[in-house]
């Protein structure tokens, strides 16, 4: 039994259970190619991964509730590979809206989208948004770490510029499922001609459309090849740090003014 999943519940265990501040947490992942090294359901291992180790470790204390991931998302900057599996932004908009939906008819009034895949960021603000305005509920829009491309930090060696399948997101998956990633096929493909760009690069003041082979043949942005399981490790328990704390903040949240 997975700690505080809500689906384990029965209907009227549910409406017992929950209040007004139960926050329901809805990790977000993606399944698309990582690479020859990496398996195509990475982010969904790791939104997954860190939902679960969040909500087991703090639920009780703020009253977390774990509903199953959704799997496939929007991931069409990795629409020319094989095993990538997508929504358009459209489909994926409709599912949270009717999720929202869903969730009024419990008790709980706060949701967060622990996300593991960046391209969903923009679209959960969206949802979020509009969640607050159609049902009224407390949204929020969290990742496990900051990506790269969202102002979060990849190696020097990166050149800040690691953000899919590169030296972080492989030390994940070694400490998470070892027995998935073929380092032997782990290799550095880092676009290092970003580096010429003040403005026009990933984290920078100007974003830029692309998909994920613009940067190599085999779409993987950053280093993997210097990955390891122990920096996994590390940032596995950083992760759960920080989950703790945001967590804290998402279960007491409230934007008015005090009387």
């Amino acid at each position: 039994m997975t700690a505080r999943l809500l689906t384990e519940l029965s209907a009227p265990a549910i409406a017992d259970a929950l209040g007004p501040d139960s926050v329901l947490v809805l990790p977000t992942g993606a399944i698309e190619q990582h690479g020859p090294h990496l398996p195509v359901a990475t982010d969904l291992i790791t939104a997954q991964s860190m939902a679960e180790r969040a909500v087991a470790e703090f639920g009780e204390e703020l009253d977390l509730w774990l509903l199953p991931p959704l799997a496939y998302t929007k991931s069409n900057e990795h629409h020319w590979s094989c095993g990538t599996f997508w929504l358009s932004a459209q489909t994926l908009m409709s599912v949270l809206h009717d999720l929202g939906s869903s969730i009024t008819k419990t008790p709980a009034r706060r949701l967060a989208f622990l996300n593991g895949h960046g391209g969903n960021s923009a679209l959960l603000q969206v949802a979020a948004r509009d969640l607050r305005i159609a049902y009224g509920l407390r949204t929020f829009t969290m990742h496990p770490s900051l990506p790269a491309d969202h102002g979060g930090k990849s190696p020097e060696s990166e050149l800040g510029l690691g953000i899919h399948g590169g030296h972080e997101e492989t030390s994940l998956m070694l400490h998470l499922r070892p027995e998935l990633v073929d380092m032997e096929q782990a290799q550095r493909w880092v676009p290092e001609q970003l580096t010429e760009y003040r403005h026009v690069r990933f984290g920078g003041s100007v974003s830029f459309g692309w998909t994920s082979d613009d940067f190599g043949p085999d779409g993987v942005i950053g280093d993997a090849s210097t990955a390891t399981a122990e920096h996994g490790k590390e940032k596995a328990e950083a992760m759960l740090t920080y989950l703790g704390e945001a967590f804290a903040e998402v279960a007491r949240f409230d934007p008015g003014p005090r009387a």
